[in-house]
């Protein structure tokens, strides 16, 4: 017996997982405490968002002075020598600096897992404030996800909420990691609060009409959908859950011209790979038939 279509169609939290396993789970949203964003240098452009390594945009910080300074801004060209100097500013007695530099570094080189306990570690035992922490705890959870680990990733994310309960960027945190396992319930839960403390975010409408959609309520599902699509028009993962709604309401083209969409904004997303599944499985539907 053939799986129903809403679960045979592959949708965001799938993407979401693809994108972490591949080594972006930093790109999609990395809470930071407000210091960490004004202290955070700007990229370089572009090409700097395309080739950048998994790793937090804004990094916060748990140290001041040079040595951390020189370490965090080694880390994306040359991993395994900011590994090398951390590890040696450790045995200097470097201290939450060069064990955060550590294990940012670990995970640049394809240790998720190894970096995420350590980062967990870090933020158990940090002195700093509240939001550094809770965004260590982030990192942490973006991390277990990297190395294909939701039940961890969930409750890294759930140690993170409880210092900041009403950051949003955790809440979607911890949805993804719900929704990783199929929890689509608890995922709704957090999003619910995540667009009520923020509904100019987009992802967590998306995000909301995913879980929607796997608990059978395709009309929220949809009016979500066109919610995200209204704040960002141009977004691949609106447009690849909005055309697995279309499809399940028996608008093929519909589906199939978002997915198209999808793939030609961001060819190389998780996305645009999992529209095109669904385009194949849209194809060979019928021929099962």
């Amino acid at each position: 017996m053939r799986a129903p279509l809403r679960h045979a169609m592959l949708g965001v939290f799938a993407a979401a997982m693809l994108t972490a396993l591949a080594g972006g789970a930093f790109l999609l949203h990395a809470p930071a405490s407000p210091e960490a964003a004004e202290a955070a240098p700007p990229p370089a452009g572009p090409a700097a968002t395309e080739e950048a390594l998994p790793l937090p945009p804004e990094p916060p910080r748990l140290a001041d002075g040079p040595d951390y300074e020189a370490c965090l801004a080694q880390l994306r060209q040359d991993p395994e020598g900011a590994a090398q100097r951390a590890m040696q500013w450790e045995e200097r007695g470097g201290g939450d600096g060069a064990r955060h530099c550590l294990a940012l570094a670990l995970l640049a080189l394809g240790e998720p897992d190894r970096a995420a306990g350590r980062l967990e570690r870090l933020a158990a035992g940090a002195s700093g404030s509240n939001a550094a922490r809770a965004s260590i705890y982030a990192q942490a959870s973006q991390a277990w996800m990297m190395a294909g680990d939701p039940g961890h990733a969930y409750g890294a994310a759930t140690l993170a909420l409880t210092l900041m309960p009403d950051d949003p960027a955790l809440l979607v945190d911890r949805a993804l990691a719900a929704g990783a396992q199929g929890r689509y319930a608890e995922a709704l839960e957090d999003l619910n609060r995540a667009v009520s403390l923020d509904r100019g975010r987009a992802e967590a409408w998306v995000f909301r009409a995913a879980a929607l959609r796997h608990l059978d309520r395709t009309d929220a599902a949809m009016q979500d959908i066109e919610t995200a699509l209204r704040l960002v028009p141009q977004n691949p993962e609106a447009l690849l859950e909005r055309g697995i709604l279309r499809q399940l309401k028996g608008d093929a083209a519909g589906a199939r011209g978002d997915w198209q969409r999808a793939i030609a904004l961001a060819p190389d997303s998780a996305a645009a790979d999992l529209a095109r599944q669904n385009l194949a499985l849209n194809e060979a539907g019928p021929r099962r038939r």
